[in-house]
């Protein structure tokens, strides 16, 4: 997987791209959102969610004496979770998994077979189930935290210090986690069902590649220029089919189910939005519950 940025956007000028004025904390990130109260310009990690739009910390800290202003009862991100001390927090726990998985597997090479994705196998002179299709469903989400070469790692581990914590800090942690797993899953999912019943594969990519699906869907959200994203993507979709020995079905089933996940979380309605949200990765987790129980019955049938 190719370098991404920094943060879902590019840094720019006060004035980037499309005339966006910078955030009035964070010059460097052009944002088509205002502070109801004092029309200064806000990034996600600065959004307040109040009865009416959104609101700066800073007329969140002056608007009554417990620190929340008129109308809101609790300092919220842009998709209604309580902001967070450390808006990295999900991500570095992520980040550390993959790397101590990494280094088990450095100490002892074996596990890779007993947890990486593989449909079932056939022995020499006896057929014998060896997966997801004999049972063992773990590997669904085990393989999403397996890396082999350093190279490997380094690239989902780079792409997931970068893209994360924007990302956790608009949505919140709960729904963050939600949607790197169901991402993580659903590459997982489309790989188990399209690719060889016998061919194993492994990495964090297909939840990058949801996080990548996501930030698309919060940049429009926010009305941010759109072009950075859409040509990362489109050169990470490039190297993805280009390239050798990459699970294209994980790449394309993460980014699908990221960016549907992230559309229900930022586009519900206010006064719905745990419903909504909930509603939304239960969908996502039954349509990947589906796919494996459907590509089970095939190899089974």
């Amino acid at each position: 997987m190719t370098q991404v940025p920094g943060s879902p956007h590019t840094p720019q000028d006060a004035q980037g791209d499309g005339g966006l004025p910078g955030c009035s904390r964070h010059p460097d990130r052009p944002t088509g959102v205002r502070c109801t109260r004092c029309d200064q310009p806000i990034c996600p990690e600065c959004m307040v969610s109040a009865s009416v739009g959104f609101q700066c910390p800073a007329c969140v800290r002056g608007g009554s004496g417990t620190g929340h202003p008129p109308g809101a009862t609790a300092p919220r991100t842009l998709s209604g979770s309580t902001i967070a001390a450390d808006p990295r927090l999900i991500t570095k726990i992520l980040l550390g998994l993959n790397v101590a998985v990494f280094l088990a597997v450095y100490a002892n090479g074996s596990l890779v077979g007993s947890l990486d994705l593989v449909g079932l196998a056939a022995d020499p002179g006896q057929f014998q189930l060896v997966g997801v299709a004999e049972g063992q469903w773990y590997r669904l989400l085990t393989a999403m935290f397996l890396h082999q070469q350093i190279a490997h790692i380094a690239f989902n581990m780079l792409s997931l210090w970068w893209l994360g914590p924007p990302l956790e800090a608009a949505l919140g942690r709960l729904r963050f986690t939600a949607l790197y797993l169901l991402a993580g899953l659903g590459g997982s999912a489309l790989s188990y069902l399209l690719a060889a019943q016998n061919q194993p594969s492994l990495g964090a990519s297909g939840a990058i590649f949801g996080l990548l699906g996501a930030t698309a869907v919060l940049l429009r959200r926010l009305n941010y220029d759109m072009k950075p994203v859409l040509i990362l993507l489109g050169l990470n979709l490039v190297f993805t089919f280009l390239w050798p020995n990459i699970a294209w079905q994980a790449h394309v089933g993460g980014l699908v189910v990221g960016a549907a996940v992230a559309f229900g979380m930022v586009h519900a309605p206010r006064n719905r939005r745990t419903l909504v949200h909930t509603a939304t990765c239960v969908a996502a987790l039954l349509v990947i519950v589906a796919v494996v129980w459907v590509r089970t019955l095939q190899l089974l049938g």
